[in-house]
């Protein structure tokens, strides 16, 4: 288990006087918020030593071991408590949807689920919050320029030689995807085709990174220019 929590973590709660303390669970694949909750310390031990989250019901004044009915339960990440030691932060691997209402967070806003209807289907988070990890190798590497990184030899090329690549994966990714669509029209098995195409985006992708870091633009200015799209 990454980051595998210890007992030391419930000597640091400072439970209320109802000897409860508000537990907020995160998506360990994104940081998406999942739900809110409240743990004592018998909740707590009962996490650490299954890997699977408890809470402490309020409703049914007992023990509650989330997902025990439904068997979407939360396998355990990681704990932490803010600043205060007065609450608590899970980070969960979910399995299948948070929300009882069938949505992957109990803060979705799914207008569906409001007015009746059948609940959207859960979409597995992408792990695109990965990418700020090789955002920081590659933003590390533009400052200190270790010998024998190829991150280092593209940088020290310059913007044309960080381009030209940045052209050559976009072909590359092009001919992939055309390979997986003959296969896809030949009814072909199309598990090597999907691998090389990704493999091929995923050269893309590092490369356009490293773009942005020539240039010393910062990820977050691409992602605020797509929000705005979205939003518009």
């Amino acid at each position: 288990m990454t980051g595998e929590p210890t007992a030391d973590v419930a000597l640091d709660v400072r439970y209320g006087p109802d000897g409860l303390a508000p537990a907020v669970v995160q998506d360990v694949r994104d940081g998406r918020v999942l739900m809110l909750a409240w743990m004592d310390a018998e909740a707590l031990a009962a996490t650490i030593a299954t890997g699977e989250v408890h809470f402490h019901s309020r409703s049914r004044g007992r023990l509650w071991r989330k997902g025990e009915t439904s068997g979407n339960v939360l396998r355990l990440r990681g704990l932490a408590t803010d600043c205060d030691n007065d609450a608590i932060l899970v980070t969960a691997d979910p399995v299948g949807p948070t929300c009882h209402r069938g949505t992957r967070s109990c803060f979705d806003d799914d207008a569906a689920v409001f007015e009746g209807e059948a609940a959207s289907p859960v979409a597995p988070p992408q792990d695109f919050a990965w990418l700020d990890t090789l955002w920081s190798t590659i933003e590390a590497r533009a400052v200190t320029r270790p010998a024998g990184s190829y991150t280092t030899s593209l940088l020290d090329g310059g913007v044309d030689a960080v381009g030209r690549k940045v052209t050559e994966e976009a072909t590359e990714v092009l001919l992939a995807a055309k390979d997986d669509a003959v296969g896809e029209a030949n009814g072909a098995s199309r598990e090597e085709s999907r691998a090389a195409l990704s493999g091929e985006v995923a050269d893309l992708l590092y490369h356009t990174l490293v773009l942005l870091a020539e240039r010393n633009v910062a990820p977050s200015a691409v992602i605020d220019v797509l929000r705005a799209r979205h939003a518009s």
